[in-house]
C-alpha cells in the first residue's frame, strides 16, 4: 500500500530562490510606466518602487516575467511589503488574463512591513472555450506568464517596496494513491472479508458482497497509510453508489489496535453514482514514523451487515490536507416557526419569526382554503442569544376555531399545524411505549406495537439473556461477575472492593443508545413513571387521564391484567433493581445496590442486544444507586399494594434493607472516569448523595409514615433549600423528586403548606425566564449555554410547572407547559421536532445500536415518540460528528448546536430518562384537552391552620381551620392519643370547641380537609391545661354560743401572704388562721349555702356546655 508523502515545496523558474534583493540584484524584477512614471530602486535590499500618477493600475508595474505555470499546481505566493502612504495596489500573474490569478494588497502606510501570503490553482482559470479573451486552450497543461504589482490610479505619489518575495508550488496534498482507479487496477487499495470480489472496469472500482455477515467491518474496501495531523483540516470525497440503497460506513481511524475512530460517516447510497464530501480537524492523530513516509491511519469503506447480496461502487477518492472546512449551515425551512403538530384551542399560540426586520411586520393565519382567518402585527424581540438570531413573535391566542392553517408572516409561510382539542392524547401512549422495545431479557414483540405504522421492524430477540461460556452470543446476565482489577486493567478506580457471587441481572431497561443498564438512571425514569401515574390519583386533570390496563403497546398478558399499563411497564424496572441489590450473605455491603451492569468494552453500530459478545460485568455498588432503589421501592410498593400485596411487601422490604445499608455506608461514591470516554459504558458518577437521602427518606416516608423518615425529611437541608436548578432536576440532582411527591402525595408531613409552596415558587421563576425567551421555552441555558440533553432539561421544568398547575388551578402554569411543548415540536432555531414522529421535519437519526435505521436499513428508526437530546453547546463533551460542523472559528449559537446524526451521541442520543420526563409533560398536556382545564377542580390548599392553646382545666377552648377546593373540602378533626391519630367524633366543621380537662394537657389536635382529589392535614396545635385555682373551704367546727345580738359578725380578714394569683393559701400548721370564719352559731348553715351555691354554678356551666356541643353538632 502507499500514499503520497508531504514534501518541501519546490520553486519555480524564474523564482528559483527567495527574492531578498540583499546583494542590489533585482532578480529580474523590472518596473515600467504606459503613463505617469516610475523609478525602481534596490538600494535598500529590497525592491521599491517610487510611482506618480497613471490613471489605470495597469498604466504602471513592477513586473518579473517569464514565470511558468503548471495546470495541476497549486502555488503558494509570499512576500513583505510596505508603501509611503496607505494604498491597495493589484497583485496579478498568469499566462494573460482572464486566466490569471489576482489578489489585492492592502498596505498601511507605515514603514513596517506587512506579511502578504496567499494560494491560487491554475486549474481554475478560464479556457477559450468559458471564455474566447483566454490565451489558453482546454488542453492546457503548462503556459509561461507574468507576475506584476499593477502600482497606477492612485490619488497621490507614494514609494512601494517589497521583500523576500517567492512563488512556490504547494507540495501536493493528496494521501490516496490511484483513486480515480485509471489504471484499471485495485491496488493500492484493497478488499477484505467473507463473500468480496471486487475489481475495476471502466475506471470504477465495484465490490460484490455476499449476504449474510453480521457487521459493518466485516466487509471493507480499505486504504492503508493515512497521515493525519492534529489539529489540520483534511478533506474526504468520493463517488459511490450501492446497488440496493444501503449506507456505508465511511471511517477514518487507527489500522491497529484499539482502532480508534477520528471520522466516521454512514451516507445511504442510491443506485446511480453520486458525489460525497466532508471536512473534519481530528484532535489527534496518526503521524508517520521515522524514516517513514506512511502513517498508521487506514481510511476504510465498511459494507457488511448486509443479510442479501448487493454490489457497491467506487470512484474518484480523494483525502486531501489543508482545506479549508468551510461554514456549516442547516437546512431550516420556513423562517416562521411554529408547533408543527398544532395548538390547543383554548391554550396559548405563539410562534416566532425570522427576520432582519427591526419593525413590526404583517401576519396572517390562513386557513386549508387559502382564507385568511385573522391577521395582526408581529412583535419584534431582537436577537435572541441562544439562537444568534433576530427574531419577532407572534401571538395569535384569541383564535380558537379547530382547523389546519398555516401562518404567514415577512413573505414566508410556516409548516402548516392544526387548532383542535385533543393533539397530546396519541403522545400520552407514545411516550410511555419507548419502555417495551428498550427492554433487556425478553424477545420484543413488534406485532403489539400498534401505534407503530412500521411495527414489524421492532420484532427482535430477546437480549443479554444468556450466561458466560453457554455458547450464546451474549457473555450475560444470566449469571454475572463482578468488576475485577484483572478484567479492568489500567481503567481500575474501585479500590480494594471484590465480590464473592455472581448475579442474574436479567431484565430492566437498556439506558440509552448502548447496553449498558445504570440504577441510578433507571432511578429517575421509573420514579418517572410511577408519578405518571400517581397523578391520576391527586389531581383534578390527571383524574381523568386514561392509563388504565390495555392502553398501552406492551405484552398481552400484561395488558389485560387488571393492573394500569404503567405499573406494568414499571415494574420490568423495579424487578430488574430489585436484581442488582447485594446478597445479605455478601463479604462486603450486603444490601446496597451495584451502581450498573455493562459491557467491558464499548461496541460499534448496528449492533443487536441478542448480538452483543462483550463480557458483561457487575460495577461495585454505590450510596447513590442504593438510595436511588429505596426511593423507588417505596413508591412502587404503595402504588403497586393495591393490585399485588405480596409485590409490595417485597419491593418494601428490600426499599428499607437499601436504606439502612446506605446509612451503614454513606459515603461510596461512583468515581468519576479515569478514561474519556469511559471503557464500555456511561460513568454516572456522584459523589454529592445528601439530595438521595432526602428523596429516598421522602418516599420511604410517604409509604409507611413512619417517623424515622419523617424526622429524616424535616431535618435535611433539602427539605427548606432552593434545590431548582436551570433544569429542574436530573439523575444526578434527585431532591425535586421527593419534594414534588411530598407535595402531591397525600401525607401529614410538617409543613407542607411551605413545601408546596416552594414547588410552586420555582414554577414562577421558569415562567418568568420563559417570559424572556422568544422561541417559548422556559430554559434559558446553563450560565447562557445549552447543555447535554438540554430537552430533558426543558421537559423537567415543565414538570415543576405542570405540578404547579395541579397545586394552584392557575392557569398560566399549564400555558407554560404547553407552550415549551411549542419548541419541542419544532418553533426552534432549527425548524425541527425533536419528538420522532410528531411534526413534518423531526429527529429520526438518534443514537442507538439497535434503532438504526441509517446504518442498516433493515432495522427500524427509533419508536414515535422518542425525544432527542437535543443541542449541546458544552463543547469539552462533543462527539467527532459536532465537532466536525463546529469549533472554536466555526461556533454555533447553542440552539444550533445539533445534527440528526446516528453517531453524534452528544447532542443526538435517546434514554429512558428523557423520554420518562416526556411521559409525564406528554400525560399532562394530554389532561388539557381544549387548553384550559383550570375549571376542572382544586386540589385541597388549608389557609388557617389551628394555633396552640393555653388554658385553665375545666375552661371552654377553640381550635379553628380554613381550607378551599373545588368541590369543597369536608373536615374531620383529630386529637392524638398515646402517640395515634384518631378522629374526634361528630367534629367536622371549621372549628372544634372542647372544654379543658387535666388529661387533655399537651394533646395535640389537627383538622383534616379532603375532596376528591386528596386530604391535607393541618399542621398540629398542642392544648395546655394549666391547674385550677384552689379554693379555700371553711373547716367545720363545734356549736358554740351565739354572741349578743348586738355584736357584730367579725368578716373575714385580708391574709398577708395571699399567694400572686390570688388563691388562698391555709398556714403549714393546718389551722384555719386569720382566714378562718368565726365562730358563730351560723356555721352550719353557711356551709350548707356555699355548697348549694356551688352545686348551681356547677349545673349552670355543665347545660351551657351541652348547649354548645348540639349547636356545633347541628
Amino acid at each position: 500500500m502507499a500514499s503520497v508523502p508531504s514534501a518541501h515545496a519546490q520553486p519555480l523558474d524564474a523564482v528559483e530562490v527567495v527574492h531578498d534583493f540583499s546583494d542590489g540584484d533585482a532578480a529580474g524584477w523590472h518596473a515600467y510606466a504606459n503613463a505617469g512614471t516610475v523609478s525602481a530602486s534596490t538600494d535598500t535590499s529590497e525592491f521599491c518602487t517610487a510611482v506618480t500618477g497613471g490613471e489605470n493600475a495597469w498604466d504602471i508595474a513592477a513586473q518579473l516575467d517569464g514565470v511558468t505555470f503548471d495546470r495541476e499546481a497549486t502555488y503558494v505566493v509570499s512576500f513583505d511589503a510596505h508603501a509611503s502612504a496607505p494604498v491597495t495596489v493589484p497583485l496579478q500573474g498568469g499566462a494573460g488574463y482572464p486566466a490569471v490569478f489576482a489578489q489585492s494588497v492592502a498596505l498601511d502606510g507605515t514603514p513596517e512591513p506587512q506579511h502578504v501570503e496567499f494560494t491560487f490553482a491554475p486549474k481554475e482559470w478560464a479556457t477559450a472555450t468559458a471564455n474566447p479573451d483566454s490565451p489558453l486552450e482546454d488542453s492546457w497543461t503548462e503556459t509561461t506568464g507574468d507576475i506584476s504589482f499593477q502600482l497606477g490610479g492612485q490619488d497621490e505619489p507614494y514609494t512601494l517596496c517589497f521583500d523576500n518575495f517567492s512563488l512556490q508550488q504547494k507540495a501536493s496534498p493528496e494521501q490516496v494513491v490511484g483513486g480515480d482507479f485509471e489504471d484499471g487496477e485495485l491496488a493500492p487499495f484493497y478488499a477484505s472479508g467473507a463473500g468480496v470480489s471486487a475489481g475495476v472496469e471502466d475506471g470504477v472500482m465495484c465490490a460484490r458482497l455476499e449476504g449474510g455477515t453480521t457487521n459493518r467491518w466485516d466487509q471493507i474496501i480499505g486504504f492503508n497509510g493515512i497521515v493525519l495531523e492534529p489539529g489540520v483540516t483534511y478533506g474526504l470525497s468520493f463517488d459511490a453508489s450501492s446497488s440496493n440503497g444501503r449506507p456505508v460506513r465511511v471511517v477514518v481511524g487507527d489500522d491497529a489496535p484499539p482502532h480508534t475512530v477520528l471520522f466516521e460517516q454512514s451516507p445511504t447510497l442510491s443506485d446511480e453514482m453520486e458525489s460525497y464530501s466532508y471536512t473534519f480537524t481530528p484532535e489527534s492523530g496518526f503521524t508517520a514514523s521515522a524514516g517513514e513516509d506512511l502513517g498508521s491511519g487506514e481510511l476504510s469503506f465498511q459494507v457488511g451487515g448486509a443479510s442479501e447480496s448487493w454490489t457497491f461502487c467506487l470512484d474518484n477518492v480523494s483525502f486531501i490536507s489543508g482545506v479549508d472546512p468551510g461554514v456549516y449551515t442547516p437546512e431550516t425551512g420556513p423562517r416562521v416557526r411554529v408547533n408543527q403538530v398544532g395548538y390547543l384551542p383554548e391554550g396559548p399560540k405563539q410562534a416566532t419569526l425570522v427576520t432582519d426586520a427591526a419593525s413590526p411586520v404583517d401576519w396572517e393565519l390562513v386557513n386549508a382554503e387559502g382564507a385568511t382567518v385573522t391577521s395582526g402585527k408581529t412583535s419584534p424581540a431582537g436577537i435572541d442569544e441562544t439562537a444568534g438570531l433576530n427574531v419577532h413573535e407572534v401571538d395569535f391566542g384569541t383564535f380558537e376555531q379547530p382547523g389546519k392553517y398555516t401562518l404567514l408572516a415577512d413573505d414566508e409561510q410556516s409548516y402548516e399545524f392544526a387548532i383542535a382539542p385533543g393533539l397530546y392524547d396519541q403522545l400520552r401512549y407514545d411516550a410511555i411505549n419507548y419502555f417495551y422495545p428498550a427492554r433487556s431479557g425478553i424477545a420484543i414483540d413488534g406485532s403489539v406495537m400498534v401505534a407503530q405504522p412500521d411495527a414489524e421492524q421492532y420484532t427482535r430477540e430477546a437480549g443479554h439473556v444468556g450466561a458466560p461460556g453457554d455458547g450464546s452470543a451474549n457473555q450475560g446476565d444470566r449469571d454475572v461477575p463482578c468488576l475485577t482489577p484483572a478484567t479492568e486493567g489500567e481503567y481500575w478506580m474501585y479500590g480494594d472492593w471484590e465480590c464473592n457471587y455472581t448475579a442474574d441481572v436479567v431484565g430492566g431497561w437498556y439506558d440509552a443508545g448502548d447496553h449498558g443498564k445504570y440504577v441510578v438512571n433507571g432511578g429517575i425514569s421509573v420514579a418517572q413513571l410511577l408519578s405518571t401515574y400517581e397523578r391520576t390519583l391527586y389531581t383534578p386533570t390527571g383524574a381523568d387521564a386514561d392509563l388504565g390496563d390495555g392502553t398501552l403497546n406492551i405484552p398481552r398478558d400484561e395488558s389485560s391484567n387488571s393492573v394500569p399499563d404503567v405499573l406494568d411497564e414499571a415494574r420490568w424496572q423495579l424487578e430488574w433493581m430489585m436484581k442488582m441489590q447485594v446478597p445479605a450473605e455478601a463479604d462486603m455491603y450486603p444490601g446496597m445496590v451495584h451502581h450498573k451492569v455493562a459491557d467491558a468494552n464499548w461496541t460499534g453500530l448496528p449492533l443487536m442486544p441478542a448480538d452483543d459478545p462483550q463480557e458483561r460485568y457487575l460495577h461495585r455498588p454505590s450510596t447513590a444507586a442504593t438510595l436511588n432503589f429505596a426511593a423507588v421501592a417505596a413508591q412502587g410498593a404503595r402504588l403497586w399494594e393495591k393490585y399485588d400485596p405480596t409485590f409490595a411487601a417485597e419491593l418494601l422490604a428490600a426499599g428499607n434493607v437499601a436504606w439502612d445499608a446506605a446509612h451503614e455506608t454513606p459515603e461510596l461514591y461512583a468515581p468519576a472516569p479515569n478514561d474519556n470516554p469511559s471503557a464500555g459504558s456511561g460513568p454516572y458518577d456522584d459523589d454529592k448523595v445528601q439530595d438521595e437521602f432526602y428523596w429516598a427518606a421522602a418516599e420511604m416516608f410517604l409509604t409507611t409514615g413512619d417517623p424515622e423518615f419523617r424526622d429524616y425529611v424535616v431535618a435535611s437541608e433539602y427539605n427548606t433549600s432552593d434545590i431548582w436548578t436551570a433544569g429542574g432536576f436530573n439523575w444526578f440532582e434527585t431532591a425535586a423528586l421527593g419534594r414534588i411527591s411530598l407535595a402531591i402525595v397525600e401525607s401529614d408531613i410538617p409543613g407542607r403548606s411551605e413545601i408546596r409552596q416552594s414547588v410552586i415558587d420555582a414554577a414562577e421563576r421558569y415562567l418568568a425566564w420563559q417570559e424572556k425567551q422568544p422561541f417559548g421555552t422556559a430554559y434559558p441555558g446553563a450560565d447562557g449555554q445549552y447543555d447535554w440533553g438540554s430537552n430533558s432539561a426543558i421537559l423537567n421544568n415543565q414538570v415543576v410547572m405542570g405540578t404547579a398547575f395541579d397545586l394552584t388551578g392557575d392557569q398560566r402554569f399549564a400555558d407554560g407547559v404547553l407552550e415549551s411543548m411549542d419548541y419541542l415540536l419544532g418553533r426552534n432555531a432549527l425548524n425541527n421536532s425533536y419528538i420522532t414522529g410528531y411534526g413534518h421535519h423531526y429527529s429520526k437519526n438518534q443514537h442507538s445500536r439497535w434503532f438504526a435505521n441509517s446504518l442498516e436499513p433493515s432495522l427500524p428508526n427509533p419508536p414515535r415518540g422518542s425525544v432527542s437530546g437535543g443541542p449541546n453547546s458544552m463543547t469539552e463533551t462533543w462527539d467527532p460528528v459536532i465537532k466536525s460542523l463546529y469549533d472554536d472559528e466555526r461556533p454555533c449559537a447553542p440552539q444550533f448546536c445539533y445534527v440528526d446524526d446516528i453517531q453524534s451521541w452528544s447532542t443526538n442520543e435517546i434514554t429512558v430518562n428523557w423520554n420518562s420526563a416526556l411521559t409525564w409533560v406528554a400525560s399532562f398536556a394530554a389532561d388539557q384537552a381544549a387548553g384550559d382545564e383550570s375549571s376542572a377542580g382544586r386540589i385541597v390548599r388549608v389557609d388557617e391552620h389551628p394555633a396552640d392553646a393555653s388554658v385553665v382545666e375545666g375552661e371552654s377552648v377553640q381550635f379553628a381551620a380554613s381550607a378551599t377546593g373545588a368541590p369543597a373540602p369536608s373536615v374531620q378533626w383529630q386529637q392524638q392519643v398515646d402517640g395515634t391519630w384518631q378522629d374526634v367524633p361528630g367534629e367536622e366543621s371549621a372549628t372544634l370547641k372542647l372544654t379543658a380537662a387535666r388529661a387533655d394537657d399537651g394533646r395535640s389536635y389537627r383538622a383534616y380537609f379532603a375532596n376528591p382529589f386528596g386530604g391535607f392535614y393541618t399542621d398540629a396545635a398542642v392544648l395546655t391545661v394549666r391547674s385550677k385555682p384552689d379554693v379555700a373551704t371553711p373547716t367545720p367546727s363545734t356549736p358554740a354560743t351565739p354572741p349578743p345580738s348586738s355584736a357584730p359578725a367579725t368578716p373575714p380578714a385580708e391574709p398577708e401572704d395571699r399567694p400572686a394569683d390570688g388563691s388562698t393559701q391555709a398556714p403549714e400548721d393546718g389551722s384555719a388562721g386569720d382566714s378562718e370564719l368565726a365562730e358563730t352559731g351560723l356555721g352550719e348553715y353557711w356551709m350548707v349555702l356555699v355548697i348549694l351555691a356551688s352545686l348551681a354554678l356547677l349545673a349552670g356551666v355543665l347545660l351551657l356546655a351541652l348547649r354548645a356541643r348540639r349547636t356545633s353538632q347541628e
